[in-house]
């Protein structure tokens, strides 16, 4: 067996990416996995993987060095390898370049067979991926997902700094269940019990008193037993709050940070995103706007049964996306459907002024007006059924200068879901939680 290898005085001089702008000639050390192997008899191909892209390290058998070919013949598919070689342009090879390897070093062996196909010729099911889910994020599409998150993070900061927001950290331990509700998660915390965040919500109302306009992209936990393909119990926020607007204002701000997203990935990963989503495309904005009543009444003149002040079920919402084929906002829901901290209509308190954003029939983000003065709020938490006194800390800041405010919540990767075309939004997550799956 070949011996593993150690980088010794060794290090990589260029990432696969940087390969095909390298001069015709140079020598170089690139590392990575081994990815594939192609034996024509005479002539080897080496397909080497790193995080960048692949390279193709051609071994032809009356040029190269006999070693080599010993070598190789005792290599497995996902070993991690080094090469050191020269860099040949050829139209031959699909990448443009092919590297003539002058000394290949073994540096970690894997076993074999491998879980799963890292190339996607031979098809996994969902569970063997997410169950191998160190290898399944090895496959060049699946680091793609994961690269065009890291690039929607980089816009959503950078469009929001730009609007003049500040981004906070608020805590994700809670001394009580303060939205309500019993989709929080209880935790043993010293002799007391307490609960994981399921949103910033009301830390981030309460920082509009200082800094006027916040956000903050965190992890948070919801205790729901869903189990679709749109829910998780760990997942990601995107959440903003700014003092002096109200619903309509921070709704634009949504719209114009969604379609900034799309810009920033054309111009970086506009051909890659559309080989593996076709129907990527920048939506054009203003959003279009359809009330809760107006959603209730298409509803029924599809045919479907539902009164007004019902949730909208996904049944409900398919029928609605066969009108909304992208984005749209739902607003102007009934007031009982939302939480306490949602501002009711002056002109009709059982309409609130709030709103969903929805993709077809997908929600990714939802918010409001919220209400910023003590006696209105203190009664909206009567009215759900709520005990003022569990709410002390939140209430004493509206009795010095709360201000008018108003913001919103983006589930992170449901939005992903949307950009990259994917299905399930575990295949968005790197290690999803959900009610069965607490592993890898």
């Amino acid at each position: 067996m070949l011996a593993v290898d150690s980088m010794k005085t060794w290090r990589k001089t260029h990432k696969n990416s940087e390969l095909p702008l390298t001069s015709d000639g140079s020598e170089v050390i690139v590392m990575g996995w081994l990815h594939e192997i192609r034996d024509l008899g005479s002539i080897k191909f080496l397909i080497l993987r790193d995080s960048t892209g692949i390279a193709q390290v051609t071994i032809k058998k009356d040029e190269a060095d006999p070693r080599l070919f010993e070598i190789t013949s005792q290599l497995t598919r996902e070993s991690v390898i080094a090469v050191k070689g020269v860099v040949k342009k050829s139209e031959k090879s699909k990448l443009g370049f092919e590297i003539l390897p002058q000394e290949i070093k073994l540096l970690n062996v894997s076993k074999s067979p491998l879980p799963l196909d890292v190339t996607g010729k031979v098809p996994a099911d969902f569970e063997t991926r997410m169950n191998s889910r160190f290898m399944d994020l090895r496959r060049p599409s699946e680091i793609l997902v994961f690269k065009l998150q890291h690039e929607v993070l980089k816009a959503i900061r950078a469009f929001l700094d730009e609007n003049g927001f500040l981004e906070v950290i608020t805590p994700k331990i809670l001394v009580s269940a303060t939205e309500g509700g019993a989709e929080l998660f209880k935790v043993q915390y010293f002799e007391k019990t307490v609960y994981l965040a399921q949103s910033p919500q009301l830390y981030k109302e309460l920082l509009t008193s200082c800094f006027e306009r916040v956000y903050e992209i965190g992890v948070y936990f919801r205790a729901e037993e869903s189990n679709t393909p749109y829910h998780l119990n760990e997942f990601t926020s995107v959440d903003i709050e700014a003092a002096f607007m109200d619903y309509r204002d921070v709704m634009r701000i949504l719209e114009e940070c969604i379609v900034h997203v799309y810009q920033h990935l054309k111009k970086k990963y506009y051909e890659e995103l559309k080989k593996i989503h076709a129907d990527f495309t920048e939506p054009s904005t203003p959003f279009p706007i359809i009330t809760y009543s107006e959603a209730i009444e298409l509803i029924r003149g599809k045919g479907m049964k539902i009164n007004w002040g019902d949730d909208l079920t996904t049944p409900a919402l398919r029928l609605l996306s066969e009108e909304h084929g992208s984005y749209y906002f739902i607003i102007d829901w009934p007031t009982k459907t939302k939480p306490f901290y949602i501002k009711p209509r002056r002109d009709d308190e059982k309409v609130s002024e709030s709103f969903d954003l929805m993709w077809r029939h997908i929600e990714l983000a939802s918010g409001g007006s919220r209400i910023y003065l003590r006696e209105e709020l203190e009664k909206s938490i009567r009215n759900k059924g709520l005990n003022p006194e569990n709410f002390q800390e939140y209430l004493k800041v509206f009795d010095y200068g709360m201000p008018p405010h108003a913001g919103w919540g983006l589930g992170l990767s449901r939005f992903l879901m949307v950009l990259t075309g994917r299905s399930n939004i575990r295949e968005v997550v790197l290690f999803p939680r959900d009610r069965t799956r607490l592993t890898p």
